[in-house]
């Protein structure tokens, strides 16, 4: 069963495991930094199973087109989905998310564990 084996010697006490658990103020700051326009920062499916992060153009009768680097698509509006602001970046409880849509819980989950916080 995980998590029966104890680490270090008996009698000592459990390690600390705020640092795998919380997020730093210099993470914060790195996401801060992050450019991000709440208009237009958008999700789209980008063909593999997986999201990409791009610019809305305009969301016009059920079609949206968005721009991912210098190349122009078009998807369903119920394709695309927005990008939360940077403040909630790697955010422990993923029902504070503004935007709670499949591509910002993949997301939010994968930087959580490339920071080694999950």
């Amino acid at each position: 069963m995980p998590g029966h084996v104890k680490l270090g010697k008996s009698g000592e006490p459990d390690p600390d495991p705020s640092p795998y658990l919380c997020v730093s103020m210099e993470m914060k700051r790195e996401a801060q930094a992050k450019p991000y326009d709440s208009k237009k920062s958008y999700w789209c499916p980008d063909g593999a199973g997986g999201f990409s992060e791009c610019l809305l153009q305009s969301d016009e009768g059920g079609k949206a087109i968005v721009m991912i680097g210098h190349e122009k698509k078009t998807f369903k509006s119920d394709q695309v989905g927005q990008v939360n602001p940077p403040k909630f970046e790697k955010c422990e409880d993923m029902a504070n998310l503004t935007f709670l849509n499949d591509a910002s819980v993949f997301w939010n989950l994968k930087t959580r564990y490339q920071a080694k916080l999950i």
